[in-house]
């Protein structure tokens, strides 16, 4: 590889999860074996500057370089002097594109935590020869979505293979618990796709293709469920309802499984849906979060009464939860899945942060210093190519380990 100044620089580093990432791997340093050399980048000298004084001594080597995502040159400097960046920049459809360019050209490995698929799709048909051709390894969906869902599958069909000598066929996983609130840029990137797809027909058609992401051979004409409405769930003996995520993780774990030569099966079925609870009030949960997100998505269609929420309702990009939410929020995600012999196994996975931001800082930095650390060797490159991976078919059983004994994850079978 060619000789760099950095092994990892975190870009976007004043963002909101940037902050919560940038001090996760201060105080990582701070108490690991592990050592990185690595800085903090944006475009506001000032903004790095106060961030690095927040850390006190944790942060008083820490380097800062200056790059604007718009600024292509800037991006390309920033890029040939590190091998690894982790972006926490969006709406990643408005910014994320210059600094994908910069290092496929360089050959600069990338993580971020995108949920944006029509912006994934896009960036793949666009840069992955070029990133196959400089061996920069380009993973999205680093954060809540997509980790817990692409990683969770992966365990399961770890287990279903020691145990049934045969993939889960079919898997489900259902949201069991969910605490924690949104931040300001989350809201934008979503308003942003629901407003794209209202004025795209093409873009429209693909967010309802679950095989979007997928190579154009990937092999796999399983018609897939959809979870639009509330619905019982016999499986779990419990009403669920549609979970806003599923339109992103059902995508990647697609690709997952399409990148790995279909390993899950060419007839894999995955879909994901949040349980409300037994009985009537179960029921009438469901039926509260199928409106809820109707009246949303309506909402955010209309560019005047969107900047009216936005304004007036919406938490402001650079804004989120509270430390003490960040603290005392969770999830608890719960899989299950057959075989085609109609063998079945559960496991689940939880965090003990918020999913979002708490969760999500220490989720994209151990897929950072995994990148930076565990796939490489005497300064080589090893394991995956050059080209766009996702969780699950860039890393391995070394990222669970990670997430278990640094990021507050367990994944366990049931």
């Amino acid at each position: 590889m060619t000789q760099t100044n950095y092994d990892l620089v975190v870009f976007g580093a004043t963002s909101f999860v940037g902050q919560i990432l940038t001090r996760y791997l201060a105080e990582y340093f701070s108490t690991q074996q592990e050592q990185l050399s690595w800085a903090i980048a944006g475009r506001s000298q000032q903004k790095l500057q106060d961030l690095k004084s927040s850390l006190g001594t944790l942060g008083e080597s820490l380097p800062i370089l200056i790059a604007d995502a718009s600024n292509q040159a800037e991006l390309n400097a920033l890029c040939a002097q590190t091998r690894v960046v982790v972006s926490t920049v969006g709406p990643y459809a408005l910014y994320g594109e210059p600094l994908i360019q910069a290092c496929v050209t360089n050959g600069t490995d990338y993580c971020d935590l995108t949920g944006e698929t029509q912006w994934i799709k896009k960036m793949i048909e666009k840069y992955e020869s070029q990133a196959q051709q400089s061996g920069a390894r380009i993973v999205h969906c680093c954060g809540f979505d997509s980790v817990p869902s692409d990683m969770g599958v992966y365990y399961l069909q770890q287990q279903a293979q020691k145990q049934f000598n045969a993939p889960a066929t079919q898997v489900s996983m259902r949201v069991k618990t969910l605490k924690g609130g949104a931040s300001g840029g989350t809201v934008a990137s979503l308003i942003n796709v629901i407003q794209e797809a209202a004025a795209d027909p093409t873009l429209r058609k693909d967010l309802v293709n679950p095989y979007v992401l997928c190579p154009p051979d990937h092999g796999n004409s399983q018609r897939q469920i959809y979870i639009k409405t509330a619905k019982f769930d016999p499986d779990f003996n419990a009403w669920i309802a549609p979970f806003v995520m599923a339109a992103v993780n059902e995508r990647v774990v697609h690709r997952s499984n399409a990148l790995s030569g279909n390993a899950y099966g060419s007839n894999f079925s995955y879909n994901e849906a949040i349980l409300t609870g037994d009985g009537l009030k179960g029921h009438f949960k469901a039926l509260g979060v199928v409106s809820g997100l109707g009246v949303f998505m309506l909402a955010a269609v209309s560019k005047p009464v969107s900047q009216l929420m936005e304004r007036y309702m919406l938490p402001k990009p650079g804004e989120g939860p509270t430390p003490e939410q960040q603290r005392t929020g969770r999830f608890d995600l719960r899989f299950i899945g057959k075989s085609e012999a109609g063998q079945t196994l559960k496991i689940k996975v939880t965090g003990d942060r918020d999913p979002g931001y708490g969760s999500t800082g220490k989720m994209l930095g151990q897929a950072a210093l995994s990148l930076a650390i565990d796939h490489v060797k005497e300064d080589k490159k090893t394991g995956r190519a050059g080209g766009f991976w996702t969780p699950a078919t860039m890393f391995d059983d070394r990222f669970i380990q990670r997430l278990t004994k640094h990021a507050g994850l367990e994944f366990q079978q049931l």
